[in-house]
């Protein structure tokens, strides 16, 4: 059965290359996700390794709010270096201040790094110590002078003498010398942020903490007992307080960059997945044809001897085959999809540390696994039905058309369908992302199997005009697809499935746009709302400056921080109230917002049902720069995204947290003239934007259909390897019906119309799969809005010409997958073709 199973996969080799390419596109997209996020892994831990290799110590605040890297902590007075310094086996120790510095373009515009910090810190004169090593000049010295980061100065030309515009949170944008460039340990930046190193008492000015530090790092004389120091360190700290060895930090830091990468890589493996998913029903498909093409040659196999577990086994070899050769291409193309994700990241400016591509043993475990494991799967019920085939088929292959009753496949189809959508149900509303995707591919499978009820009668319809404009070979291609529902509504399921969660995404997206514009018309009376672009801040000056402008009738600032209310960390945003009621708008249904004033917390409605919490409750609190309080409830509002679930008075924010600018403004004012005239005003502080609540509203709307877009070209994969499936199943069928398109040619059917035929026919697969998909992924889309009402979508809409569009394109790509098969069926020889069995 060996070589019967080997002469079978050469003899249909045409055939099954297509079903491979699926497969391939599957595996690399997986192999190229764990490919990059391992060398991103490697890159940044051998990076934060080498820079805290130095460092035998840190003393930092003790943890107020969360964990690790990622924890809230206070700053320590600077006189707690002297006292570290002093400590028995303290041969170094240099204090460590980070904040906010942005430097300014040749050309006046803020510097971007597309998402990563612009980062102000104390540069450390001590070799030992610090990461940063002078390529060029020589350390700042002066108040005014700056060393720039090795990959800011050689993107933006800068060097050492020049000078440089820096904005910071402490005031208005300030001119410093350049003296030095740097690199951060080995590479010319971190992870594409900006770095400005100035003199402590200049560092300590920018982030607003004068008199305080942030770290400590220190060196233990050579031959110390580095554990008897580390205990003679901690014994003179002061309380809240902590000393913690090097490469605890690097293995804090490295844990919080792996960690931000898991939700990367988890993102790019789902919709790999989604992308296997649908090839399995590609593969599904193409294997039930081949089975249903090979009945004479199988019966044969059982009149000579062969038993029905070896026929089984032989289907199933050349399923494993064509997995095991599929997914093998794909690891290697993975390295390459790697690449072009790291080129595709540098595109939207993510400057990442320089590494060599990781290759882990587990990368190929898993993607030859889930590439042979789906092949081999999806061939399952093809193998099956090839046992079933009779010895008396190989006399006659009529019995080959025989099948497992309708009745049957709709009960089981029913079964699955339901058991689906009770589980995502379940996995929205608990939530629960496992269920979720667990009861989607129930449903979806579900779906496939009840669709051939509806093939016949939906093709149909869906194939009536065609006779009209196309005649002869419309009319056919209409009754080719009526002729086997089953075929129709198998090759359509795997775009059925593509276009089901494109049209999900549709429905989320325009839900989410028009619930953030009605969010912004809730939340905001504002005539002007003033922000930060990127990784900005404002400037503590900036108030004032707005503030003075003619037309200017109220401002408003707002804040933004963490705290631990009852046991969960979540963020709290703080308003000021002078002009509340001319800037915001506070829906109240209890309480008033007068409650501000006296200290007291506003929640949203949906905050408090959860929490079983209404007017005068109290709460216990915590936060980093005061610790453990209680606070009272004095009014809830309705829910909105844009104030956040817990709003107290800017006063109250600023008696709780360390000083710190604004995040925004809210302006009113007194038309379009003072409108012009805030812009002007804010023209020295390039990071800044000044929008009209339209552009506000305009801006989020954008926001929301950029990650659609990056959502809708991750799917695309899937609807591709649907199209793949098609273009398979069209060249299965010219093969399978050579003789009949030779007897059509032979009474004079010309070249044109089998070409048409099989187009027709291509249209009317594709329509079909996209009306079913559109039908199940409109009604997933609003299961989805449904289940995220109480966290800000609070507005449904179903985007009815896109999806119109969705569905006209779904032909066009029908067309476009036709194409290869119809030529190939107009080019038959006639003569041959009649010959043919």
């Amino acid at each position: 059965m060996r070589k019967v199973t080997l002469k079978g996969l050469l003899a249909h080799k045409l055939r099954l290359a297509l079903t491979a390419l699926a497969i391939v596109l599957g595996v690399t997209f997986i192999s190229g996700t764990f490919v990059l996020t391992d060398t991103l892994q490697n890159t940044f831990t051998v990076l934060f390794g080498n820079i805290y290799a130095k460092v035998d110590y840190q003393v930092r605040g003790a943890a107020q709010l969360g964990t690790g890297a990622d924890a809230t902590r206070n700053p320590l007075p600077e006189s707690v270096l002297a006292t570290v310094r002093g400590v028995p086996g303290v041969q170094a120790a240099e204090g460590e201040v980070t904040g906010f510095a942005q430097f300014v373009a040749r050309d006046g515009k803020a510097i971007s790094t597309g998402g990563a910090p612009t980062l102000a810190v104390a540069f450390d004169p001590d070799s030992q110590i610090s990461p940063l090593h002078l390529v060029a000049g020589g350390p700042p010295t002066a108040p005014d002078d700056v060393v720039m980061d090795a990959g800011t100065a050689q993107k933006y030309g800068f060097g050492v003498g020049q000078t440089v515009r820096i904005l910071s949170a402490a005031g208005p944008p300030r001119t410093f010398a350049i003296t030095g460039i740097t690199e951060f340990g080995t590479a010319n930046n971190l992870a594409g942020a900006t770095l400005a190193a100035f003199t402590l008492p200049t560092a300590q000015a920018l982030a607003q903490v004068p008199g305080k530090l942030d770290a400590i790092n220190v060196v233990a004389a050579p031959g110390a007992d580095k554990a008897a120091v580390q205990r003679a360190i901690a014994r003179v700290l002061p309380p809240g307080a902590e000393v913690v060895t090097g490469q605890t930090i690097a293995d804090e830091n490295t844990s919080s960059i792996n960690q931000a990468l898991s939700f990367f890589s988890t993102a790019l493996l789902v919709f790999a997945f989604i992308s296997l998913f649908v090839g399995a029903f590609t593969i599904y498909n193409t294997f039930s044809i081949i089975v249903g093409q090979r009945t004479r040659e199988l019966a044969l196999l059982r009149i000579v001897g062969a038993s029905r577990r070896q026929v089984f086994g032989s289907v199933l070899a050349e399923a494993a085959i064509t997995g095991l050769v599929s997914s093998v291409i794909g690891l290697g193309l993975g390295v390459l999809a790697a690449l072009g994700l790291q080129a595709l990241l540098r595109g939207f400016g993510v400057t990442l540390p320089p590494g060599s591509l990781v290759f882990e043993p587990r990368t190929v475990l898993v993607g030859l696994a889930v590439g042979v494991g789906v092949t081999v799967v999806s061939a399952i019920g093809p193998a099956r039905g090839a046992v079933r085939i009779p010895p008396v088929a190989a006399l006659d292959d009529r019995q080959s058309r025989a099948s497992a009753p309708l009745r049957r496949r709709l009960i089981w189809g029913t079964i699955v369908a339901l058991a689906g959508a009770v589980l995502l149900g379940l996995g929205l509303a608990k939530p629960a992302i496992q269920l979720v995707g667990i009861g989607a591919a129930a449903l979806f499978i579900g779906v496939a199997t009840l669709s051939p009820a509806i093939a016949r009668p939906l093709s149909s319809v869906i194939g009536r005009p065609l006779p009209r404009l196309l005649g002869v070979a419309g009319k056919l291609g209409r009754e080719n697809s009526m002729r086997s529902p089953r075929r129709t509504a198998q090759t359509a399921a795997a775009l059925m499935v593509g276009l089901a969660l494109v049209s999900a995404m549709a429905v989320f997206g325009a839900s989410l746009s028009k619930s953030a514009t009605s969010s912004a018309d809730q939340a905001i009376s504002a005539d002007l709302i003033v922000t930060a672009t990127g990784s900005g801040e404002l400037s503590n000056s900036v108030p004032a400056t707005v503030s003075a402008v003619p037309g200017v009738i109220a401002t408003s600032a707002f804040y933004g921080g963490r705290f631990e209310f009852g046991s969960t960390l979540t963020s709290l945003v703080g308003v000021s109230t002078d002009h509340l009621a001319d800037t915001v708008i506070l829906r109240m249904t209890a309480g008033s917002p007068a409650a501000l004033d006296r200290g007291e917390l506003l929640i949203d409605s949906t905050t408090a049902t959860s929490k079983h919490l209404s007017v005068g409750d109290t709460e216990r609190a915590r936060f980093t720069r005061t610790g453990p309080t209680t606070l009272r409830i004095g009014g809830i509002y309705q829910a909105n995204a844009l104030i956040g679930s817990y709003l107290v008075s800017a006063a109250f924010f600023g008696a709780h947290y360390s000083p710190r600018p604004p995040d925004g403004l809210l302006l009113r004012t007194a038309g379009a003239a003072a409108n012009s005239a805030v812009a002007k005003a804010v023209a020295s502080y390039p990071n800044l934007q000044v929008q009209t609540r339209a552009q506000f509203e305009q801006a989020q709307v954008s926001s929301v259909n950029q990650l659609l877009g990056l959502v809708y070209a991750l799917l695309g994969l899937a609807v591709i390897i649907a199209l793949i499936g098609i273009v398979n199943t069209l060249m299965l069928s010219v093969f399978e019906r050579t003789r009949e398109i030779g007897l059509l040619r032979a009474v004079g059917m010309r070249r044109r119309q089998v070409r048409a035929m099989v187009r027709s026919e291509a249209v009317i697969l594709a329509i079909f799969g996209a009306i079913v998909g559109i039908v199940i992924g409109t009604a997933l889309g609003l299961a989805l809005v449904a289940s995220l009402r109480q966290q800000g979508i609070t507005d449904t809409a179903v985007p009815v010409t896109s999806l119109l569009v969705f569905l006209l394109l779904s032909a066009l790509l029908g067309l476009v997958a036709a194409s290869w098969p119809a030529r190939r069926a107009a080019r038959l020889d006639v003569l041959a073709a009649i010959a043919a069995e």
